[in-house]
């Protein structure tokens, strides 16, 4: 497969236009909420951002970014995050959608450049499913407090 932008990767893994339901679906107003089959396309994304690390810079923006070092990773993953701030703060649901799409690209490219996997992220997200948000945050700042004293 040819490279494409990030964006148009992203629309091309996922064919869906945004508000139409499908099976698996959940939510109100024509909201789409992705079912079990939203890992289907991390992992599909993955593999391709896995196969382009190696590639031709010239060709690939994958390879282009990460032969660029962590740094650009990082400063294109600030980049996105503050274009989906400007997005949510001007309320544009399809651009938030854009703009988060984007920010999930870029971190996943950065997931593997530390030779990680979308995997980890979600097995971790399930480890917090049905954890207060509070109790979370009060048992990492106690294992801070912990390792500083020691």
């Amino acid at each position: 497969m040819p490279h494409r932008p990030p964006l148009v990767l992203l629309q091309a893994l996922e064919r869906r236009p945004l508000g139409r339901r499908r099976a698996g679906a959940q939510g109100s107003g024509g909201d789409l909420q992705v079912s079990a089959g939203g890992n289907d396309t991390l992992a599909r994304l993955a593999a391709v951002i896995e196969s382009r690390r190696s590639g031709d810079a010239s060709t690939s923006y994958v390879a282009r970014l990460l032969n660029k070092g962590p740094d650009a990773v990082l400063k294109k993953i600030g980049e996105e995050a503050t274009e989906v701030v400007m997005a949510c703060k001007d309320a544009d649901r399809p651009k938030i959608v854009a703009e988060v799409a984007d920010l999930w690209f870029h971190t996943m490219v950065a997931l593997a450049q530390y030779d990680l996997a979308p995997a980890a992220v979600l097995a971790e997200l399930e480890r917090r499913e049905g954890v207060s948000g509070l109790d979370e945050f009060a048992a990492r700042r106690m294992q801070a407090r912990e390792a500083d004293a020691s």
